[in-house]
């Protein structure tokens, strides 16, 4: 597929519409796009590779878009494998081609390949740049962007930034669906843990002058870019994007699950506008770890199990703990039918997080919901909805 972006610069990368589950762990009903990009000038220059799955497909675009000329260099912005799984057959395929990237990407490449690039690396720095003729290239180091080996790209004639995993998204490009869900949980999940890196990337990008986004997966980004530029601000700061409640739970027999959608039905009755549940144990923790940095309240109700917690809610704190979750208030619900220990083992977990509040009510319960136990129930709704 080639598609124009400027008069100089056409998409050549490819959709996988097949992928079951992105790095292994992340469901992608969707799909998801490995984009890469051409820059026609008097010299050629290709932006970054695809995954291996589709080598040949991306090889037909190429020589589509090249009409026959082989390019002059393959920039490799990121050397994940979803990005670069194609790169030595591109160095097989045209034997002239040189490879640029940095010192970073380099160390890399020995690693992923088997291959002699003796001649063949152009190595750059941060603040480099490489003139194609009428194009010129300026080089930004993007390190923990989530990997170290990092850069972005801004094309200076035509305003085009380059920007490897930033601003990208799950979802193949033909599918119809709105940007920022499936870009939150992409961002959450694979870069969410350096905010502070993204943070310095995004002070660099504000001193260019930026006509179009692109990005190694989802759609180029041509218009309304501050709104863009804005959610990635937001994210990266750890700053809650809407007022809402996340409630998550990890229940066994469907006891605590019935009490955490009593609680949600408490929440709407008043007032509360956002309010999302998860089944841990059944639906996409990707999603739920999304909603929890997104709205700005959190509620964890689990099962006590082998006196700790029920490992769902085990597995969703440390994917919170690791993307480093902070600025958000938290309450507690859990059930045990004799020894109850899941807020002990949840709290100490929340502990270990910086910047976080903690609701002066929770809620524990033995086996089933009670009407007894109601009460505590609704202080614990009264102050989420205060908050």
């Amino acid at each position: 597929m080639n598609k124009k972006i400027t008069e100089s610069i056409c998409y050549i990368g490819v959709d996988d519409k097949y992928l079951g589950l992105f790095e292994s762990q992340y469901d992608v009903p969707n799909g998801v796009s490995y984009n890469s990009y051409l820059i026609k000038d008097e010299k050629y220059a290709i932006m970054d590779s695809v995954d291996s799955r589709e080598t040949y497909q991306w090889f037909d675009n190429i020589d589509e878009a090249t009409d026959g000329k082989a390019p002059d260099y393959i920039i490799v912005q990121h050397m994940e494998p979803d990005h670069s799984g194609s790169l030595a057959a591109l160095l097989e395929k045209f034997p002239e081609i040189k490879i640029v990237g940095n010192a970073k990407t380099f160390a890399m490449t020995e690693q992923f390949f088997d291959v002699d690039l003796t001649d063949r690396k152009v190595i750059v720095k941060d603040g480099d740049t490489l003139n194609l003729g009428k194009h010129t290239l300026k080089f930004t180091t993007a390190p923990m962007v989530h990997w170290p080996e990092v850069m972005v790209t801004y094309d200076m004639t035509d305003k085009v930034i380059f920007t490897a995993d930033a601003f990208g998204k799950f979802g193949t490009l033909d599918t119809d669906e709105d940007w920022a869900c499936e870009a939150r949980r992409y961002y959450f999940n694979i870069v969410g843990k350096y905010g502070m890196q993204v943070q310095t990337l995004l002070k660099k990008l504000s001193a260019l002058d930026i006509k179009t986004i692109c990005p190694l997966h989802g759609p180029i980004l041509s218009e309304n870019l501050e709104y863009y530029i804005g959610k990635y601000n937001t994210w990266s700061s750890y700053t809650p994007e809407d007022k809402g409640v996340t409630i998550a739970f990890a229940s066994i027999h469907g006891n605590t699950g019935s009490a955490a959608k009593k609680l949600a039905e408490m929440l709407e009755s008043k007032g509360v506008e956002n309010v999302s549940v998860f089944d841990l144990a059944r639906d996409d923790m990707a999603e739920a770890v999304e909603d929890a940095f997104r709205y700005d309240r959190l509620v964890l109700a689990a099962a006590s199990y082998d006196g700790g917690v029920f490992m769902p809610m085990q597995d969703f704190l440390a994917r919170l703990a690791h993307k480093g979750y902070k600025k958000r208030t938290i309450a507690f619900m859990e059930n045990g039918s004799w020894a109850p220990s899941a807020m002990k083992t949840m709290k100490a977990v929340v502990d270990t997080m910086k910047d976080i509040t903690l609701c002066e009510n929770s809620v524990t319960f033995k086996s089933v919901l009670k009407e007894k136990d109601l009460p505590q129930l609704e202080k614990l709704a009264d102050e989420l909805v205060k908050m």
